[in-house]
């Protein structure tokens, strides 16, 4: 019997069998000296897509491929809202399943996106009247698979996904003789279609991609494209609006809001009907290729197969071994950090022109390489993108050329690029970190230079034209930074995500214009470099000397008062005063030496942390608990690490502590339980930290493996005694790139007491490398 007949038998059995094979498959670390990389285990059943789908986490269970254009998903909240992903686990009513392309994690929204839904009568079809009851019982979600049972309608479904294609496969009931799927374009602004071709037997529609943030509601100048197949003869029904429904229609537009068409099935035997659909965001033509391409028939086992297969290889990269139960934790965070940038080009190479004319029609061709969007640069250079540098550099380079692409098609590189636009989203100008990042670790085949151009042109070029700059091109405040060495207060910053926030500004201007001087340094343009490396230091024009705390200042050079630096400041980015004092990443040693020295440094780190001013629900903070390692106090690095991944993190829908950020939340917990953290990207370095499991096998992107030892870390001795890479004590408080990517062996030492004083592990560091 199939997989899917078997699992249509009843709902227990199909849960049953889908954990028996899920554990059929896990990965076991076996012999000390035995790689379960090697041993075709399947990483996938420890996934739990159902963590962040609660509280604030802001993802959902999409079924796909690794970085795919098009997350196939549950539909429990309908349109494009912003914030509004669309699955949350408390709702109890599926809408549909959505072709999506919401950046997991965020505040954003959706866009170009369409939802499916099978029905036995066509009564009602619009979001909330087609809607049926489910229970998370009946319910299983895998990276490769996400499968219900609608209990209004009796209907089993099951959706599995490619890159760019996807296919369902919808179980009617037995006593049904007749069935009904309605397809609804989730149009938000502007005008889309969606249209029955009988002849072709599909259905194809666009939904027009819009903007927010910078150019706020504007034309895209591209749509979600979608081709949409049955392995079953159908007959027209006809089309609807929210306003009215046509019967026999072929065709429909929609203008700011829901078009749908629905189509009928007289049941064959089976009750089965599949769906296999097709995506592109540059035409309905593209999209088909993409379909035939990755979707060549309706084998829905063998798609689902196909997805397992991508998803086995990418996560088992790692192999964690023991029996802790936080394995999930990490297997679903390595999940959630392989979804975005999400893939933005055809099989055929073709995708829509960067910030290119709203009028629409404007493509390029990604020659030779994958082309990427949707990155989330704020969040994910800390950790997303270092992560993928060590473990995945073929695709990290990919990216790496997609951003030089955007800069090279819009003029500047882009602050936060998504929706194929310029945002303004988020403060800084990391889009270069990630180069550099890159370049520093190894990574060569993009044009070098070309890269270091485009950072200096956003660090030192403001457009000439105003309606540029309101576009979103160039930094923000840029001017004010130059003149002052720091944004001033009377500068409100307009034409900005938020407008102020120049302390935050400042800082990440600062770690920014550090960037620009490593790559000048390594290309050979000494002043640029020289230039730089002084606008680096900028930070300490923002870090006031009396309180040794980041605070606003006016551009008379006074600081502002009052000032309370526990609590929000408009001067300040998503944080407190207290987590952006730290926020100075390229000079940790002149940071330490500013609060005098190691001791009162440490004591100031101890005053955040009991202060309660930590917050990992936000990014400013994730580098904070390693910068004790500098300090000489690597035990309290240890020490808050482990307990910012007992508390912050959970196997459960609410087991995130904020928005997950296109996976940055979750990448921070895979560096941090491999024992390393990147402080500071741009830099070959590593901190170290407390590894998190007993055993760990990781192929690294070199090609070699590997492998993490910490005997005792799962019976909650965090603490470090020492540390060994192939047989070498390590004595510093980091660990370099190339010394990770030639594999072996990584011994910690572990304990339940710290090494205080005398017996410190680490010797402190300060000097950067």
């Amino acid at each position: 019997m199939s997989l899917h007949g078997f699992l249509f038998t009843s709902p227990c059995k199909r849960l049953l069998l889908l954990f028996l094979l899920a554990v059929a498959a896990l990965p076991s670390i076996g012999a000390p000296h035995a790689s379960p990389l090697d041993e075709g285990g399947d990483p996938t059943s420890l996934v739990n897509m159902m963590i962040g789908t609660a509280a604030e986490g802001q993802t959902y269970p999409g079924a796909s491929m690794p970085y795919a254009m098009t997350q196939w998903t549950p539909q429990t909240q309908e349109g494009e809202t912003k914030c509004v992903p669309p699955y949350y686990y408390a709702d109890t009513r599926i809408q549909g399943f959505r072709g999506s392309h919401f950046l997991s994690g965020s505040c954003a929204q959706d866009y170009g996106s369409f939802t499916v839904m099978p029905l036995v009568s066509a009564e009602k079809l619009d979001a909330q009247g087609r809607s049926a009851a489910f229970s998370h019982a009946h319910e299983v979600a895998r990276p490769y698979l996400y499968a219900v049972d609608l209990q209004d309608s009796g209907i089993h479904a099951e959706i599995t996904g490619s890159e760019r294609s996807g296919m369902m496969e919808f179980h009617f009931p037995a006593s049904a003789e007749m069935g009904w799927i309605d397809v609804e374009d989730n149009i938000r602004l502007g005008t889309g279609a969606i249209r029955i071709d009988a002849r072709r037997q599909e259905i194809t529609g666009y939904n027009p991609v819009h903007r927010i943030y910078a150019g706020n509601g504007k034309n895209a100048g591209f749509s979600g494209y979608v081709v949409i197949q049955f392995d079953q003869p159908f007959e027209v029904g006809g089309t609807w609006t929210p306003a009215a429904r046509h019967e026999g229609a072929i065709e429909q537009q929609g203008e700011s809001g829901a078009a749908g068409a629905y189509v009928r099935f007289r049941l064959p035997e089976s009750h089965v009907i599949h769906v296999r659909i097709g995506t592109s965001f540059v035409s309905v033509d593209e999209a088909r290729r993409n379909l035939e391409a990755e979707m060549p028939d309706f084998d829905f086992m063998a798609a689902v197969q196909r997805s397992r297969d991508a998803w086995t290889a990418a996560l088992g990269r790692f192999a964690v071994g023991g029996n802790s139960p936080d394995r999930s934790i990490f297997y679903t965070a390595l999940y959630h950090a392989m979804l975005l940038p999400r893939i933005y080009s055809d099989r055929s190479g073709t995708y829509p022109k960067f910030a290119g004319d709203p009028a629409g029609g404007q493509t390029e061709l990604a020659k030779g390489f994958t082309y990427y969007c949707d990155y989330s640069v704020w969040d994910t250079f800390r950790a997303v993108h270092p992560l993928l540098t060590l473990v995945d550099p073929a695709r990290d380079l990919d990216m790496v050329k997609s951003l030089i692409a955007k800069g090279e098609q819009g003029g500047y590189l882009p602050i936060f690029p998504a929706w194929s636009e310029y945002t303004n989203e988020m403060v800084g100008d990391h889009a270069g970190v990630i180069l550099a990042d890159a370049y520093v670790k190894g990574i060569r085949g993009f044009d070098v230079e070309e890269a270091y151009r485009l950072m200096r042109k956003n660090a030192t070029e403001t457009p000439e034209e105003q309606a540029l700059y309101e576009d979103g091109r160039g930094r923000r405040a840029l001017p004010s930074y130059v003149k002052y060495g720091y944004i001033p207060l009377e500068d409100p910053v307009p034409f900005a995500f938020h407008g102020n926030e120049q302390v935050s500004r400042t800082l990440e201007y600062a770690f920014d214009d550090f960037e620009v001087s490593v790559m000048a340094k390594a290309l050979g343009h000494a002043e640029d470099a020289a230039m730089f490396a002084r606008r680096a230091q900028s930070w300490r024009n923002v870090l006031d000397p009396e309180t040794g705390l980041a605070r606003g200042r006016h551009a008379d050079g006074t600081w502002v008062t009052p000032f309370e630096p526990g609590k929000t400041a408009s001067y300040i980015t998503e944080g407190l005063p207290w987590q952006y004092t730290f926020f100075v990443p390229q000079d940790i040693p002149a940071l330490i030496a500013f609060e005098h020295g190691p001791e009162k440094f440490a004591q100031k780190l101890d005053e955040l942390f009991a202060g309660g001013f930590y917050d990992h629900g936000n990014e400013p903070s994730h580098h904070i608990a390693y910068l004790y390692d500098d300090a000489g106090k690597p035990w309290k690095t240890q020490l808050h690490v482990h307990e910012i991944m007992q508390k912050e993190y959970r196997n459960a829908p609410a087991g995130l502590a904020g928005n997950d950020d296109a996976g940055q939340i979750s990448a921070w917990y895979v560096m941090s339980a491999m024992g390393i953290y990147s402080v500071t990207p741009g830099t070959p370095r590593y901190a170290i930290g407390t590894p998190h499991f007993d055993e760990m096998r990781v192929r690294m992107g070199s090609g070699r493996e590997l492998h993490i030892v910490a005997h005792g870390a799962e019976a909650g001795q965090f603490y470090v005694r020492t540390v060994r890479l192939n047989g070498r004590e390590i004595t510093r408080p980091y660990l370099l790139h190339e010394e990770l990517e030639e594999g072996g062996e990584l011994e910690f030492t572990m304990s339940d007491q710290p090494m205080k004083g005398k017996e410190e592990v680490f010797t402190p560091v300060r000097t950067v490398k």
